[in-house]
């Protein structure tokens, strides 16, 4: 069975960089690319400054923040991803730009190489087709924060050979996350059920009720550590948008119809954290 040891990832946003973060911290030699040179430097500043304040605060030692930085090198060109024996996917949660992407990694990767999507909710067979070794390619979600959160979620396509799932689940471990394998539906399992409780929280909000009363009433009757439009506002609002606009397109129940105020706040650009402004105001 091959060995996985150099890590490519592509997309250099929240995910990709707190992916490319945690496989560093556990020694792999990683390849961060992203088409965006503007964003590859931003996410050096903010893998040094994030990791200062970790050492600050007695998190990690000067000598993983030192080795996490040594471990990265950034790439914006996709060719200089060919000796990855694994890359893994993190961008925008769109079929049209996932498959541009697989497309090209088709003429980059080696022959051996893995080709792991983080997607939150697309079809791994359907993207698969787009990759010239479908036998593999798989999903590995990751979930925010990447080097906190201690499950990945392991999606087989129908192509997936089953050494591919077996190098992925092992790989995983090394990461000492816990490796949970789920069937290729929509949203998997995490996601299927997390994503409509956060949208029935929205209609709720639209109803009139008061935001952290919502928030602090799932908090102490489910003993959730965050709310949900607390969540909501986390992942970022256009996020979870695309993400309920596709369960209800692949299942056409109407249970998935995305609540009108929150598209009325992805509209008016208010998604969350990122932009200052959700549900919630940073």
């Amino acid at each position: 069975m091959a060995k996985i040891e150099t890590i490519a990832v592509v997309g250099a946003g929240q995910m990709g960089l707190g992916i490319a973060e945690l496989c560093a911290s556990k020694n792999y030699q990683v390849q961060l690319f992203d088409s965006n040179s503007q964003i590859l430097n931003n996410a050096k500043i903010r893998l040094t400054a994030s990791g200062l304040k970790l050492v600050e605060k007695g998190k990690i030692t000067s000598v993983l923040q030192a080795q996490i930085i040594n471990n990265i090198q950034t790439f914006n060109d996709l060719s200089k991803l060919k000796d990855a024996d694994l890359i893994i996917e993190a961008v925008i949660e769109s079929y049209d730009v996932k498959s541009s992407l697989f497309k090209n990694l088709s003429a980059v990767a080696k022959e051996s190489a893995i080709l792991a999507s983080n997607t939150s909710s697309l079809s791994i067979t359907r993207m698969a087709n787009s990759f010239i070794r479908p036998d593999k390619f798989i999903g590995l979600h990751f979930f925010n924060p990447a080097p906190v959160m201690p499950l990945v979620e392991v999606i087989a396509g129908l192509k997936t050979s089953l050494t591919t799932k077996q190098l992925v689940i092992a790989f995983a471990q090394t990461l000492e996350k816990e490796a949970i394998t789920a069937n290729d539906t929509p949203g998997f399992i995490v996601n299927r059920i997390l994503c409509p409780m956060i949208n029935e929280a929205i209609f709720l909000l639209a109803e009139g009720n008061n935001a952290q009363e919502i928030d602090q009433a799932l908090k102490l009757g489910a003993n959730h550590p965050m709310g949900p439009l607390q969540l909501a506002d986390f992942v970022g609002l256009d996020t979870l948008l695309r993400i309920l606009e596709i369960y209800q397109e692949e299942f056409g129940e109407d249970k998935y119809r995305p609540c009108p105020l929150l598209r009325q706040y992805v509209n008016a650009g208010w998604l969350g954290r990122k932009s200052g402004k959700g549900f919630y105001t940073y």
